[in-house]
């Protein structure tokens, strides 16, 4: 039996604003420690007992293509395939893409589907639970993950556990149960049959396809014309756009799992306890809850200071925050918000990302810093006809040939060694040496060296919105891209 682990990795975290943006949302960020809820996610499968594929399958959103392979690449991954979804369709089409691409190399694992934004705190655990998931979804089964309630809590889909099953700790999968109310949740505890719903999932490829066909044959047949139809670009595969936007949009929960006792020649549906200490990392107030508390409750990211609190969390990315007398906060700050609410309203927290794209603001969407696959760049200051931007090229990384019908650009280099194409000549520039980049005329940025390169750029000019760019040669495949996107 082989494994092969999918890790789905296209959500946004809204609730987790303004750490989490649409352009680089939560399971990118370090939020329980020095590496991104995607990296933990991986670790996780370390030192596993078993026939694991060191092949990574991972589902994205397009837009996180590279920040996801760099984070790979970081974590120690040497081999991944990366399946890109030109537009989100939940996670029942999302996994489909997955077992296409696994049984289209020829083989039929044990799918082990992944949300890439959960926290489990004890890795053993899931583990052991993972190594029985395995034994039932190699006989043929459907496995979900139930995590054994610590509360009851209104918040998650709760899984009843049916006969259990010889000689193991799994049992029959009854019924899947929506988001109750407090008095069911507290029955539902009390009763010991009930665990949340944790969106881990395992099965044999070849499983779910034919699960999936029998139940959501829509669903199957736009996964197939859009994986037929894909392009495999370096670790990427690019499915076909046109078929993909025409799936529906469904869950892996209620376009399957759900339907299994009334369909029971597809397979058994069995549930395995988990209690590994986990986490979706839903909102603030969760992240409190998994997050290391001091004597009085508090909980710290970055730079923070608290006198006469209790039960407050800081999370400070970039600044100093002091609270003084606070009780049951969350403070979150970065570079360009600041959020400050109780704890108990964190789940009104969309109600500030609905009201800035109302607005057409970009706070909901990107961060003052934007990771590009050639490194990154920070807006630090900005004015009427004017913007400053702190740019830093990886070693070896290009931006595109590009020109600008707007703006002018003045580049310093402050680290780092520059080798610019400026219309028809090619020249370098060193620490302390300068260019100007006239409007209208094409250019380019290159780091030759093997070390950063860190350029500070002074944009003037009439206009200077990120979709004022036209390129003529990108080695990052963005050419044929319709969305604004910078360098």
């Amino acid at each position: 039996m082989t494994i092969r682990a999918v890790i789905l990795s296209g959500g946004s975290g809204t609730r987790l604003w303004p750490a989490s943006r649409e352009a680089f949302p939560k399971q990118l960020l370090p939020l329980t420690g020095e590496h991104s809820l995607l990296q933990e996610t991986v670790a996780r499968l370390d030192g596993f007992n078993g026939d694991f594929d060191p092949r990574l399958l991972v589902v994205s959103n397009e837009e996180y293509r590279f920040i996801i392979a760099e984070q790979l690449r970081q974590g120690g991954v040497k081999d991944a395939r990366i399946v890109l979804e030109p537009v989100g369709r939940n996670t029942a089409p999302a996994l489909t893409l997955a077992a296409l691409s696994a049984v289209g190399e020829g083989s039929d694992p044990v799918l082990l589907a992944m949300p890439a934004d959960h926290v489990i705190g004890d890795r053993a655990a899931f583990q052991q639970a993972i190594a029985e998931g395995a034994r039932q979804a190699e006989s043929g089964a459907l496995v979900c993950f139930g995590i054994v309630p610590e509360r009851a809590e209104t918040g998650y889909g709760y899984l009843r556990a049916g006969e259990a099953i010889a000689g193991s700790a799994a049992s029959e999968l009854a019924e899947f149960v929506e988001k109750p109310d407090a008095a069911a949740a507290a029955r539902y505890v009390d009763s010991g049959a009930y665990f949340w719903n944790s969106g881990i999932f395992m099965f044999r490829a070849s499983v779910w396809l034919a699960a999936l066909a029998h139940l959501r044959p829509d669903i199957d047949a736009a996964c197939r014309a859009a994986h037929a139809g894909c392009v495999v670009d370096a670790d990427f595969v690019r499915v076909e756009r046109a078929a993909f936007e025409a799936c529906p949009s469904d869950s892996i929960d209620y376009a399957v799992m759900e339907k299994l006792r009334a369909a029971p020649q597809l397979g058994q549906g069995v549930l395995v306890p988990l209690a590994a200490g986990w986490s979706d990392v839903g909102s603030w107030d969760a992240l409190w809850s998994v997050s290391a508390h001091d004597a009085d409750g508090n909980a710290t990211h970055g730079d923070a200071f608290l006198h006469d609190s209790r039960d407050t969390l800081i999370h400070a990315s970039h600044r100093f925050v002091a609270a003084v007398g606070c009780q049951d906060m969350a403070v979150v700050e970065t570079a360009d918000a600041v959020l400050v609410m109780p704890r108990h309203r964190a789940q009104d927290v969309k109600k500030v990302v609905e009201r800035l794209k109302a607005e057409g603001r970009s706070h909901g969407r990107f961060h003052r810093k934007v990771f590009r696959p050639w490194g990154w760049y920070d807006s630090v200051d900005g004015g009427d006809r004017f913007q400053v931007k702190r740019i830093v090229v990886n070693p070896g990384a290009s931006l595109s040939l590009q020109m600008h019908h707007h703006r002018a650009e003045h580049w310093i280099v402050v680290r780092g060694t520059a080798e610019v194409r400026r219309g028809e000549e090619v020249f370098l520039l060193s620490e302390n040496e300068s260019t100007y980049i006239p409007l209208g005329v094409t250019h380019r940025l290159f780091n030759p060296g093997i070390l950063p390169l860190e350029i500070i750029e002074v944009q003037s000019g009439a206009y200077l919105g990120e979709d004022d760019i036209v390129r003529f040669e990108d080695r990052y495949g963005r050419i044929r891209q319709s969305s604004p996107s910078s360098s």
